[in-house]
């Protein structure tokens, strides 16, 4: 296994990749941070090769990186072995992983959406949370949802916390973006159930009928779901609180509906 060493913080291709923590960065490369070893791998397994492989030398002799090093030299990508200080740095961690790897970015297109292709899809108003986002996408895989619709202005799926929240689903989870504009016009060609959680509605969850396939509308955690995409909801559901509290955290709420559609 070939590979260049590098141990200078100041080295180009070692601030190119601390760059990537920042969303202005990533959105114009086009590229994303990934750690550790496992998810370097699952990637690799899904068709997703890095454009640049750090690893330090605790990883040097393990087949799984001589596999992703190998995928990414022929790739025509850059693999390079650090010291723990430049790990640490990338990842802006005290206890690194071992692999950090960069790879692009994927969106598709909305208007390439087959909802005939899954039971069920999830679509998210301005979340906020890229905890929150990472775990939603995490559950969608989990539970084979089709893909997540990003609706608005919305924290970004490749930042470092929302990718490590996903556990390496944001490989196998298809991710869309769209206005609130362009999503209500493409809503009307949805062919099953709309569904909104709204605090004012009725029906309780458990009770709706849900007409495959299902898309499932979910808004911010303060505000809710905006009154242009309340209206164009079918079925607008409750999950009842039984406690003091008033509301559910938004990665839990989303995951109790997917299991309720796809049960």
């Amino acid at each position: 296994m070939s590979a260049r060493q590098v141990t200078s913080l100041t080295n180009p291709t070692v601030k190119a990749v601390r760059a990537l923590h920042r969303r202005r960065e990533r959105e114009d490369t086009g590229l994303f941070l990934a750690e550790g070893l496992k998810l370097t791998t699952d990637a690799l397994d899904l068709g997703h090769i890095p454009k640049i492989l750090l690893y330090g030398p605790d990883a040097a002799g393990q087949p799984l990186l001589r596999r992703a090093a190998e995928a990414t030299a022929a790739a025509g990508g850059d693999v390079v072995e650090v010291s723990r200080a430049i790990l640490e740095k990338v990842s802006r961690r005290d206890n690194p992983q071992t692999v950090v790897a960069v790879f692009g970015q994927v969106f598709t297109r909305l208007d390439e959406l087959d909802p005939a292709s899954a039971p069920c899809w999830v679509a998210l108003e301005s979340v906020r949370d890229p905890g929150n986002l990472g775990t939603i996408v995490r559950t969608a895989d989990a539970a084979g949802v089709g893909g997540v619709i990003l609706v608005g202005e919305t924290c970004d799926p490749y930042s470092v916390e929302a990718v490590r929240a996903t556990m390496g689903s944001v490989f196998a989870t298809p991710l869309y973006r769209a206005t609130t504009a362009g999503f209500v016009a493409w809503r009307t060609g949805w062919p099953g159930s709309v569904v909104g959680t709204l605090l004012s509605a009725d029906a309780d969850y458990r009770a709706a009928q849900y007409k495959k396939p299902t898309l499932i509308l979910m808004g911010p955690e303060q505000a809710g779901l905006s009154p242009d995409l309340a209206a164009i909801c079918d079925l607008k559901v409750k999950i009842p609180m039984r406690g003091r509290a008033d509301s559910l955290n938004l990665a839990v709420a989303t995951g109790i509906m997917i299991y309720a559609v796809t049960a």
